[in-house]
């Protein structure tokens, strides 16, 4: 970029790369930081370096873990009903539903949904993964709570398809939710009607 010393430039093309970050949102951040601290900022790099380093994935659900600590704490809870799998997209969703003490089951997520515009096939999401835990029996439900967008519904009606001969009931979260919304954004009594009017998923 003209005029930008390389550190700054090269700071605000990596913060540009983040999701629902422009270029002119980059370079606030970018002078935050260059104006911040010292302290702060070394903070920053850590959290960041740390979030890849200690960060690790259940074997089981594919939720996020501490490093060496596998299963992961939901999964390993006894008290926890392993023949109902909520399905979600994110590992926030998984917080935004155990906020509300609702669901008492395991999860599975997806770290995603499909999305052929930008190019995320099945095969980029956790659906291999969701299908294995189906066929290995024990489960009596699976809720699908993936985010009641295109792409949300789409992928549930694919998953749907594929676990549908494995469990005997496959089901979906209510319209609580408003369409186009996300989980981790719906306030908690949304999210607990939603649980409580899921339905059983139709398939044609």
């Amino acid at each position: 970029m003209t005029g930008l010393i390389a550190p700054v430039a090269r700071l605000i093309d990596e913060l540009s790369r983040l999701p629902g970050v422009g270029r002119k949102t980059a370079q606030r951040l970018a002078y935050h930081v260059l104006r911040a601290p010292a302290d702060e900022a070394r903070g920053l790099a850590e959290a960041l370096v740390a979030v890849k380093e200690e960060v690790a994935y259940c074997s089981i659900c594919c939720n996020i873990t501490d490093v060496g600590v596998d299963p992961c704490a939901i999964c390993s809870d006894s008290r926890r009903d392993p023949s109902r799998i909520c399905v979600v997209e994110e590992p926030l969703d998984v917080l935004a539903i155990e906020r509300t003490g609702e669901f008492h089951g395991r999860y599975h997520v997806l770290h995603g949904a499909i999305s052929p515009i930008d190019g995320i096939g099945p095969e980029r999401i956790k659906a291999r993964e969701l299908v294995e835990r189906a066929a290995a029996g024990g489960v009596a439900e699976v809720i699908l709570a993936t985010n009641p967008n295109l792409e949300g519904e789409a992928t549930a009606m694919y998953l749907a398809d594929l676990i549908a001969q494995h469990v005997p009931m496959v089901s979906r979260i209510a319209r609580g939710l408003p369409v186009g919304g996300d989980l981790e954004y719906a306030d908690d009594v949304t999210l607990i009607r939603s649980f409580q009017g899921r339905r059983q998923v139709e398939r044609g």
